[in-house]
């Protein structure tokens, strides 16, 4: 059998446990046995072949593994940013319980909030000053 075939069952046999597996990163890695085989169909000697599938999946895990870092840091900043447009909004407090807590209607929903340390509990509008899980951290806010 020629050089060649070898790399393209080595490759077929990575795509068929990828996927099994749904790991991406063995895609990648056939993507340089793919590379040796096309060297060894140029006519590459077999270090050449090996060089070529070590660069071209190794530069391909790595690329992946960029990008895939890179798109997780921006989905975690568009998260931060979502939670960010509730701060500096009102709410209307109509009840404070005795440990410092209510519940208030905001978006559409009930949540929970917490008065921020140092502020008083009276009834009124309050400015959600931070977001803690799905606790809003509610300030007094100044009477207009």
């Amino acid at each position: 059998m020629a050089d060649s075939t070898y790399w393209w069952l080595a490759a077929g046999a990575l795509v068929a446990v990828e996927l099994v597996s749904g790991t991406f990163y063995l895609l990648m890695v056939s993507s340089g046995l793919v590379a040796a085989a096309l060297g060894a169909h140029l006519g590459l000697a077999p270090p050449w072949q090996w060089a070529c599938a070590a660069l071209v999946g190794g530069a391909s895990v790595l690329i992946w593994r960029r990008y895939r870092l890179t798109r997780a840091a921006k989905q975690q900043d568009s998260e931060i940013e979502r939670v960010q447009l509730d701060i500096g909004e009102t709410v209307h407090v109509s009840q404070w319980r005795d440990d410092g807590t209510c519940s208030v209607k905001y978006r559409g929903a009930q949540w929970e909030a917490a008065l921020r340390a140092g502020d008083t509990a009276n009834p009124g509008v309050f400015s959600i000053v931070e977001v803690v899980g799905s606790r809003l951290i509610l300030t007094q806010s100044p009477s207009p």
